[in-house]
């Protein structure tokens, strides 16, 4: 029985793997738990929802920290008209 599932739910959960995963239990733990109910496990299934879904976003911050770019802070002087310097390969001697 293959259920439609949107593309951005696939995409998204081939993304974050792990965490997709903790919010799927904890959001089966809360229907089990609002639909039996059993308050308890619904809680319980709010709060790893909720864990799971802090995880994911304290992630992407991280994530996004790493990609800024800083600038540099002393830049090179600018080219002179000097000659290039020569090439640094050796020539063999015969001997």
């Amino acid at each position: 029985m293959n259920l439609p599932v949107p593309r951005f739910l696939r995409a998204l959960y081939r993304k974050e793997p792990i965490s997709s995963f903790i919010v799927l239990v904890g959001a089966v733990d809360m229907v089990m738990g609002g639909v039996g109910e059993r308050w308890s496990l619904f809680s319980l299934g709010l709060v790893v929802t909720l864990l799971a879904v802090a995880l994911r976003w304290w992630q992407g911050q991280k994530s996004q920290e790493m990609v800024i770019e800083t600038k540099p802070r002393r830049y090179l002087p600018p080219s002179t008209s000097r000659q290039p310097l020569p090439m640094l390969t050796q020539e063999r001697r015969r001997s």
